[in-house]
């Protein structure tokens, strides 16, 4: 309640020592609740319990709180009967106001006043009393009810003794925390992370509002958000904005990056502009799934079971022998469904050509880790309605949504063989001339 891990390490122990003082000072007393706790939990329903132990523990909490700033002042001004020679003395006492489960609680605060060297004096706050009054437990739990779907004006309902939960005030407030999550996902230092793979995605929340996210692979298997832009669609000015923040904040790759798409040529051409070297690896999942679309579902399985026989060979030749195969299989059937297996062109056997461990396939050969994180992103935005373009409430809210699905990454499957994949990527020898 306090937020002891606040406080200085001497009104630490203060409180500590007031603690073992009430337990030891006030047993009797203590039976003598209980006791009456007892009493009155036996007269009364049992939807009224609830109400009769938040009763109990708010009393027992104040009174918690009034010993806690009465040792502070013996501590600073010394006992009673025997004042102590520092500059601080006791100067009566006034009404307060402290906070408890996010509502006002009425206490007397004792107060105490400095001497200074010229003769005049003047108040010190309590540090017992600053804490016990502070207002950042309340707007936390603001915040976490806003993006538990609560609106702003319905807060008012819930909290409706509590300081600051007006609409305007919630509103402002979910700005400021927003804001924040914007501030912690842009403010990352990405220079200090050696890179090995990226992979970008959009994610759309509106029919007028979709976000290119970048998500990167460190060179242990580590997955990272690094950034978003919020555009109409996955445009190549987007992208650009995007690639372009992440460089700037120190994206870079001693070797050969390795990117992951979904076959947006607007994605590709802006990793492009500024990895030219860039191995991409067109998303196989995607590539099955669109040239299903074109396919009687008499030949689903078939495509299927190529599919995951290419993802789990291993090597250039095994790879072209599979392809082979599925160009076979789709031509005599249907002329789009072979067109389009052709449209991804050489980068769909990119990580093949590596010729790296197929452990890494189910990771690198898809664009399922960050499919996997919008999945989480639209569980916590699922209860926003509208978006509006003319503020950064998109920003917001997908900061929020990112970062708490980066709290849930594990490192990619088949880490253990990222070092092969390194060495693969190293950049050839420049040809003698």
């Amino acid at each position: 309640l306090l937020k002891v891990e606040r406080w200085s390490p001497g009104e630490q122990t203060l409180l500590s020592a007031t603690f073992q003082f009430s337990s030891a000072a006030t047993d009797g007393e203590t039976i003598m609740n209980e006791v009456s706790l007892l009493e009155s939990l036996g007269q009364v329903s049992a939807s009224e319990t609830g109400q009769i132990f938040r009763d109990f523990l708010r009393g027992h909490v104040r009174e918690m709180i009034c010993e806690v700033m009465a040792a502070e002042v013996t501590a600073l001004c010394g006992p009673k009967h025997d004042p102590s020679s520092s500059d601080h003395y006791r100067a009566g006492s006034s009404s307060g106001r402290v906070l408890y489960e996010g509502q006002r609680e009425e206490v007397i605060r004792p107060r105490v006043r400095q001497k200074s060297s010229d003769g005049s004096s003047h108040e010190v706050e309590l540090g017992s009393y600053r804490v016990a009054k502070d207002p950042q437990q309340l707007q936390a739990q603001i915040v976490q009810a806003i993006v538990s779907g609560v609106s702003s004006r319905n807060i008012e309902e819930i909290k409706p003794n509590s300081p600051g939960v007006k609409k305007s005030n919630v509103s402002r407030l979910w700005q400021e925390a927003g804001s924040k999550f914007i501030e912690q996902l842009r403010g990352k230092d990405l220079s200090s992370i050696t890179w090995c793979a990226l992979m970008l995605d959009g994610i759309r929340l509106s029919k007028d509002q979709t976000a290119v996210v970048a998500l990167g692979i460190d060179s242990e298997g580590r997955k990272h958000v690094l950034d978003y832009a919020l555009g109409s669609s996955e445009n190549l000015g987007i992208s650009r904005e995007l690639m372009s923040r992440i460089v700037n904040r120190g994206f870079i790759c001693d070797h050969r990056l390795f990117v992951v798409l979904d076959g947006s040529d607007a994605l590709r051409g802006a990793v492009i502009e500024f990895f030219p070297d860039a191995v991409v690896q067109r998303c196989l999942v995607h590539k099955e799934r669109n040239i299903k679309g074109k396919l009687s579902k008499r030949h689903w399985g078939e495509l299927s079971r190529l599919f995951t026989r290419l993802r789990s060979v291993q090597g250039m030749e095994p790879a072209e022998e599979v392809f082979g195969e599925l160009k076979s299989f789709l031509e005599p059937i249907n002329a789009e469904a072979y067109r389009s297996l052709h449209e991804a062109g050489d980068d769909l056997l990119a990580l093949h050509r590596l010729n790296v461990p197929n452990t890494l396939h189910r990771s690198l050969l898809s664009t399922n880790a960050i499919e996997n994180s919008f999945l989480n992103t639209r569980r916590k935005l699922g209860r926003v309605t509208r978006f509006r373009a003319e503020t950064d409430q998109a920003s917001r809210w997908l900061s929020y949504a990112l970062l708490e699905a980066e709290k849930g990454f594990r490192r990619i499957s088949g880490h253990a063989a990222m070092p092969s994949l390194i060495a693969a990527l190293a950049r050839p020898a420049p040809l003698p001339t």
